[in-house]
């Protein structure tokens, strides 16, 4: 059994500083996580993607963020259990939790923080019926290693940020690079579609709209993409683009899986918490943070996560302290191991990792 004072479900970036701010308050966590590796989707799904919105960092590649993220809270030695999905929660009659992962591997905690992300998920393929035989061989639904498309030509389609912030981003990589939305007007943040436009009207992108991709053509691999665009409401154009490489960006459809039947109240694939308090969910001593949560005026930003980890242990200070007076203190002032308070002696850190 592996006992912590916080259990996180999630290693992503939520989870990576939640161990941070509870080390601030002498508090330990274990983290488990599906994935074999820290980082969620920075490090599974796109590790090489700038982020533009993290506070001091006007860019950084999601990869570095998550190993900022684990070199500031390494010093509070958390431990990982990696590749094991949580699976089970039972609560005990001390009031603690018992979480066992589908390996079978026991964990303890008075508190435990639910910071999955978006869950597990999948891309969100388009209707094309020839798809699937082309995975692999040009058609890639996420985007890990840009520099597999230096100087190739790549098609994009998708009206979202993620469309959007590669497209960018892959001008200045691919050899020739066309974006392909189903409507003239795109759903991402302004300042991602203004820079679109500027780079369409240098050269560097390809915009095509409205229009979307009907069919692949190729023998062992992908040759070309099949464009069907509407010039007008009467007429639609049919053509071939040459491309090595096609990623359609239709966003994940996430899905929680087994914390779906902890008993938590669920609205649209989210988790309900309190954020007028501390964004504990209808359990109490369970908490939801990240993305995985909802609440009214929830934004699915990564810094929300943060903000929402910092009070969320302040809420499990007084769990695990029940009647203890914390002082807030801040960092400036004492440092990082000077704060004071107290915790229930957990074990040294245990890592578990996927063999």
């Amino acid at each position: 059994m592996i006992t912590t004072d916080i259990l996180i479900i999630g290693a992503g970036p939520t989870g990576l500083f939640t161990v941070f701010e509870a080390g601030l308050l002498k508090l330990k966590c274990h983290l488990i996580d599906a994935l074999p590796q820290a980082g969620g989707q920075c490090s599974e799904i796109y590790p090489k993607k700038p982020i533009y919105d993290i506070p001091a960092y006007p860019e950084i590649l999601a990869g570095d963020l998550t190993d900022k993220l684990l070199e500031q809270c390494k010093q509070f030695e958390p431990g990982f259990t990696l590749g094991e999905r949580a699976e089970t929660i039972e609560k005990q009659e001390d009031g603690t939790f018992v979480v066992t992962t589908n390996k079978g591997t026991k964990h303890q905690a008075p508190v435990v923080a639910i910071a999955g992300g978006l869950g597990s998920f999948e891309p969100r393929k388009p209707l094309i019926s020839n798809i699937s035989s082309f995975e692999d061989k040009g058609v890639e639904y996420i985007i890990k290693d840009p520099e597999i498309y230096r100087d190739k030509k790549v098609v994009i389609a998708g009206g979202g940020d993620s469309a959007l912030d590669w497209s960018i981003f892959l001008s200045d990589v691919a050899s020739e690079v066309t974006l392909i939305h189903r409507r003239s007007e795109f759903r991402g943040h302004l300042d991602s579609v203004d820079k679109v436009q500027e780079l369409k009207n240098q050269g560097k992108i390809k915009l095509i709209t409205p229009a979307e991709v009907i069919n692949i053509v190729g023998h062992h691999k992908l040759e070309a993409v099949v464009v069907k665009e509407s010039k007008d409401k009467h007429i639609d154009k049919e053509y071939d683009i040459e491309c090595d490489h096609f990623i359609p960006l239709f966003g994940l459809s996430p899905k929680l899986g087994p914390i779906a039947n902890w008993g938590l109240e669920i609205e649209k694939n989210a988790i309900v918490v309190n954020n007028a308090l501390d964004y504990q969910t209808n359990i109490p001593g369970i908490f939801a943070i990240g993305d995985v949560n909802t609440y009214p005026g929830k934004l699915k930003l990564i810094l929300c996560g943060f903000h929402e980890a910092t009070l969320m242990c302040q809420a499990a200070y007084k769990i695990i302290n029940p009647g203890k007076r914390y002082v807030l203190k801040y960092t400036t002032v004492a440092g990082v191991n000077g704060f004071d308070g107290t915790r229930k002696e957990a074990p040294k850190a245990v890592v578990k990792t996927i063999e």
